[in-house]
């Protein structure tokens, strides 16, 4: 196993452990033995995300199950997922959930900011590759692998209802909408796709494997598999907390922002690639590949 990531899995084990406490970045490298400046690089190089960020959306993840399934108080309920005050919870609250406490308990329908990251042991190859050429279409088979893989992008898809999105997935592979790449135990990356409209509906890279020109390769296949003169997506809007980095992401993949959206109640924004007249010529190219790490 890789040694970054053998430590922050030590660090993702602590963390969950200790999630009803205030956890500093401080806190969590003593406990695994690592030095701070050591742990945030390697936990920010394998996850993509900083330990501290991490940790903020795994404990208001916690916080909004509580306040679906349970009676606790909402005092009770910030203090358990570490802040010292009602209105310092409500506030990082709304700015990641875009409602208030007591508006999220009231509409009773809990989605995560984020899950916990659970790691594969054993990545695959890391080699240099045509990555387009090992894009398949997914099937039933691949169903499993491709949900773990959404666990741990769930960070960039807001109200996500999982019973609702696997009746979609199913849909996506019977009609070949679905595209996996695959690892010996893993979904490296997948994408769910329609090609009328030409729409990526779904694009998640597993976080071992953003340092590669996947996403690239995607969206290439998607403008081969897709009729539509363009490709459009919907991602989060500017200056939203919760983005962890997709608008970065689209953007250096050459997508332009267009109009502004809300779907299920959230505030989006939609971005458009216009192909080119040559579907042959056709290539996704920015000053980043979305393989960069996110920040």
């Amino acid at each position: 196993m890789p040694k970054n990531v053998k430590m922050t899995m030590a660090a993702i084990d602590y963390i969950e452990s200790h999630l009803q406490e205030k956890l500093s970045l401080k806190a969590v490298a003593e406990a695994v033995h690592y030095s701070k400046y050591h742990l945030h690089r390697m936990f920010a190089a394998t996850t993509g995300l900083t330990v501290q960020t991490y940790v903020q959306r795994r404990q208001l993840t916690e916080a909004a199950r509580l306040l679906v399934y349970s009676q606790r108080p909402i005092l009770e309920i910030a203090l358990s997922a570490g802040y010292e005050s009602q209105q310092s919870f409500t506030d990082i609250f709304k700015a990641m959930y875009k409602k208030s406490p007591n508006q999220y308990r009231e509409e009773q329908q809990f989605y995560p900011l984020q899950l916990k990251y659970v790691l594969t042991e054993s990545p695959a190859s890391l080699e240099e590759q045509n990555w387009q050429d090992s894009i398949v279409f997914a099937t039933d088979q691949d169903i499993p692998r491709w949900m773990e893989l959404v666990s741990l992008v769930i960070d960039g898809f807001p109200y996500f209802n999982e019973k609702q999105y696997l009746l979609h997935l199913q849909e996506y592979i019977r009609q070949k909408r679905a595209l996996i790449l695959k690892g010996a135990d893993t979904a490296m990356a997948a994408m769910a796709f329609h090609e009328i409209r030409g729409t990526i509906d779904f694009l998640g890279i597993h976080p071992l494997y953003r340092k590669r020109d996947i996403a690239e390769a995607f969206c290439q296949k998607a403008a081969e598999l897709t009729h539509s003169p363009q490709i459009s997506v919907t991602s989060f809007r500017e200056g939203d907390k919760a983005d962890t980095g997709y608008r970065k992401i689209w953007r250096s993949l050459g997508f332009a922002e267009a109009e502004l959206l809300t779907e299920f109640g959230y505030p989006t924004q939609r971005f458009v690639y216009r192909k080119p007249p040559s579907e042959a010529s056709y290539s996704l190219r920015g000053e980043r590949t979305a393989g960069d790490q996110r920040e």
